[in-house]
């Protein structure tokens, strides 16, 4: 499997799960840009790899930034063949506390960010004769959590625009799929802690971001393309349900 002569752009590519995705791209011999607000650590990834790596900067909730960002990626490596909607935030707060400024900047980075890098790139995709689109939603995109209101609206908003774009681009020979972590090893989920989600999962530990870039470039290769509109579930088991807590001593 490899990505030569192909450009693929990943939004909060500077870190985490977002760096991995890069990671794993460029060493399949893409093209990458690491579009994301943090300009040093963006820089610093894109130094690292050197060739056919490239920083630019994006708030993806802002259209302007999407367009400067494009027309960017263009002059650099030409028009973008892969698109992988991965910025994202987690915010945790009771719903009865009324913060609607969480929920709209939930929803402004998690969810319109995710359709405005969509729009910002058929024309491109077009122009190549098609392309793949990889959104990152969540298990929160399948089911609720306590505490976590805002953060769940935007991930199920995230899959419905996955299938809704589907839909619409696959006469353009576009595809659009969305993978849905669960727990994943990286800092953004490094303040919280797992360990009670963790103790009645499945598979009782958190992935590797590399576990979850493995399903992204799956996904955006040509050897998916008959897939589209799917939702692929990298989690552990974590959404069959909780097992026992004394699960260990039943088993045995």
């Amino acid at each position: 499997m490899n990505f030569n002569d192909e450009t693929v752009l990943i939004t909060g590519g500077a870190s985490g799960m977002g760096a991995s995705h890069v990671r794993s791209f460029h060493a399949l011999g893409a093209n990458v840009v690491i579009a994301d607000i943090a300009s040093k650590l963006g820089q610093e990834l894109s130094e690292e790899l050197g060739d056919r790596a490239f920083y630019v900067r994006l708030d993806v909730a802002d259209e302007t930034s999407w367009h400067n960002a494009v027309v960017a990626t263009n002059a650099t490596f030409g028009a973008i063949s892969v698109l992988v909607n991965n910025a994202g935030i987690i915010g945790i707060e009771a719903l009865v506390a009324g913060n609607s400024a969480l929920f709209r900047k939930m929803l402004d980075i998690n969810l319109t960010g995710a359709y405005l890098g969509i729009a910002a790139v058929i024309d491109d995709m077009k122009s190549r004769g098609g392309g793949a689109i990889v959104n990152i939603a969540s298990t929160a995109a399948v089911q609720g959590y306590p505490l976590a209101t805002a953060y769940c609206a935007s991930k199920w908003g995230v899959l419905g625009l996955t299938k809704a774009a589907a839909l619409e681009l696959a006469h353009d020979n576009i595809r659009v799929n969305a993978v849905l972590p669960g727990p994943v090893q990286t800092p953004m989920t490094a303040p919280h802690d797992l360990s009670a989600v963790l103790a009645v999962q499945p598979i009782s530990r958190a992935a590797q971001p590399e576990e979850i870039s493995r399903m992204v470039t799956f996904l955006a290769h040509r050897d998916s393309g008959y897939i589209t509109g799917g939702e692929y579930l990298v989690d552990g088991g974590s959404t069959l349900g909780a097992l026992p807590k004394n699960w260990r001593e039943l088993h045995q």
